[in-house]
């Protein structure tokens, strides 16, 4: 208690070393507000900084975007020349002659002389026919005919003798006139005769069976000891003419003019058909003729064209894809069809001039053979064929060494 007292435990406070008293409040707010506008300046300085630095990044993707890239590509040549319009449609092969033998003469078929799919000739023997009992009807026939003309042989010297012996007034005028009448009848038997022995003679003929053209047969449909009727329903054999062949197609009626001029000024017309997927030409042919009506029901017409068929390739009802030219366009400008592009309703090419790329709008005009007739471009100048999806307007160019062509020779 005593040390209490004495004040030997207090804190000695010299002269200097007094409490600070505490800040008042309006220092205390001054203080945190001047914070908070530090901050704010802050994140303004940040906000701007970031601001700049896309900007500039922004502007520096538009520079690069409008500096266009070298692009490599293949490149061909405009050319003039020629080139055809063509009719395209869709035809059947069908055969000049097609004959289906049959049976005129009924027997027993004793030999078959044809190996299926042979090309015979016009005459050649296919089918035999037992021809014994027609062989014994011609017998019997010409028998009866030899007899009739002795008998007619007979009359006619009574005859003789009737009119010598009524010259010398020996017999009556009657018997003169019956032999005359009996002359005739003979004369009718022998003819009748006659026309018998000719009958049996085709009837015998009709046992051996031969080609009426020449052609390619098709499968047997007989075999020998097949008892046959003369009654011409049952198919022996069926032969269709190969070489010359002829391939029927239509076309819309709208075209009939066109192809009646080009035929009374040309006489006939260039047809070429090509497989189902028009990738390979078969043969080369000619028109033929135009059918005399249009079907109404469909507004097309027939036509018929020649093909002289020498390999064989075009075969009966096979489907082909023909092409009828009907026209040729003379002194075009030519590019290749894969140069042509579009957007929308708009085709155009992209020309190149002096390393550089440049659009030019065209007219499109007809397409054969992958090349196409176009208006809006000169013969001589460069176009690109590949990399459209990276070419445009101004872009320099590189000409790629592998694929860089011309269309010289190319045309139609």
């Amino acid at each position: 208690m005593s040390g209490i007292e004495d004040g030997s435990d207090l804190p000695h406070i010299g002269v200097g070393h007094q409490l600070s008293p505490p800040l008042p409040w309006y220092r205390k707010r001054w203080i945190l507000w001047t914070s908070v506008l530090l901050l704010l300046l802050l994140g303004v300085i940040v906000l701007v900084v970031l601001h700049e630095n896309s900007a500039k990044a922004a502007a520096a993707k538009v520079a690069l975007s409008r500096t266009k890239p070298t692009v490599t590509v293949t490149i061909s040549t405009a050319l003039k020349g020629d080139i055809g319009v063509y009719l395209d449609a869709i035809g059947t092969v069908t055969p000049v002659y097609t004959s289906s033998l049959t049976a005129q003469a009924g027997g027993v078929l004793t030999s078959v002389h044809y190996r299926e799919g042979q090309l015979v000739q016009k005459g050649e023997a296919l089918i035999d026919i037992d021809q014994r009992p027609y062989q014994a009807q011609l017998m019997q026939a010409e028998g009866a005919l030899e007899h009739d003309t002795n008998v007619l042989a007979q009359a006619r010297m009574d005859l003789d003798r009737y009119r010598a012996a009524w010259a010398q007034n020996g017999i009556q005028k009657q018997l003169l006139d019956d032999q005359e009448k009996i002359v005739l009848q003979d004369q009718g038997t022998v003819k009748n005769d006659q026309g018998t022995v000719s009958y049996d003679q085709v009837q015998l003929s009709y046992c051996k069976i031969t080609s009426p053209i020449t052609g390619r047969i098709g499968l047997r449909l007989v075999d020998p000891g097949n008892v046959l009727q003369s009654d011409g329903t049952t198919v022996l054999a069926v032969i269709t003419q190969m070489q010359p062949t002829t391939v029927i197609f239509t076309m819309a009626e709208d075209s009939v003019q066109q192809v009646q001029a080009r035929m009374r000024k040309l006489h006939t017309l260039p047809v070429e058909a090509w497989d189902r997927a028009q990738t390979t030409k078969i043969a080369s042919g000619k028109l033929e003729t135009i059918d005399n009506q249009i079907d109404t029901t469909t507004g097309t017409v027939k036509l018929r064209a020649l093909f002289e068929n020498k390999d064989g390739v075009l075969y009966p009802n096979q489907f082909v894809n023909t092409r009828l030219l009907v026209n040729t366009l003379e002194g075009v400008t030519l590019v290749p069809t894969a140069a042509v592009q579009h957007n929308g309703q708009v085709a155009f090419l992209y020309v190149i001039e002096n390393g550089k790329a440049s659009v030019r709008n065209i007219k499109t005009g007809v397409a054969e053979s992958g090349m196409t007739a176009v208006e809006g471009i000169n013969p001589g100048e460069v176009v690109a064929t590949s990399s459209f999806d990276k070419l445009q307007a101004g872009s320099k160019i590189v000409v790629s060494k592998r694929a860089a062509s011309s269309v010289e020779g190319n045309t139609p």
